[in-house]
């Protein structure tokens, strides 16, 4: 007889009852108080870094543009340029933080490319170790994660510190 793996945080993303009025990318970046309660790590002047809420594997980032795009060829040059250097930054400091082997990092544009939230342009930094994945994402859609987002958050905030930006206080 096998023990059941109980994920229940899960069903209220797949029901879609996580979803608030309004856009979090644009709503997190100006909630300096909330810094920490909302995973945001640092936030510039065009981009921020914050933890997916819903992450495929522990420390998955999301860096998006200050302004509510959902494409990148709508940001400005000057945008564009803020948002990848940004990218680039956090590249640097999750491989630093997290000792990671490989990382995805991409852009999901449009919803059938799988974009959760469409129309705010965001990058994901997904980090990766040899022999991350297994067969619970197949058999139980279930993933699992080795800490709390918080955990994720205190590890991974001292590594965007030296950053230009606001940071949680």
């Amino acid at each position: 007889m096998s023990t059941p793996l109980w994920a229940p945080w899960r069903m209220d993303y797949i029901l879609g009852n996580t979803k608030k009025p309004g856009c979090f990318f644009c709503e997190y970046p100006n909630d300096v108080a909330n810094y920490r309660q909302n995973l945001v790590l640092v936030v510039q002047e065009h981009a921020f870094v914050c933890l997916n809420r819903y992450p495929f594997t522990t420390s998955h980032l999301l860096v998006a543009p200050r302004r509510h795009v959902a494409d990148p060829s709508e940001l400005e040059e000057h945008e564009y340029t803020a948002l990848m250097s940004l990218l680039r930054d956090s590249v640097v400091r999750l491989k630093r933080a997290v000792s990671c082997e490989g990382m995805n990092v991409g852009f999901n544009l449009g919803k059938v490319a799988g974009a959760g939230v469409a129309d705010h342009l965001h990058g994901h930094l997904v980090p990766r170790w040899n022999g991350d994945t297994n067969f619970m994402p197949v058999i139980a859609d279930v993933r699992v994660m080795p800490e709390y987002l918080d955990e994720a958050w205190q590890r991974l905030q001292p590594a965007f510190a030296d950053l230009p930006g606001q940071h949680a206080t």
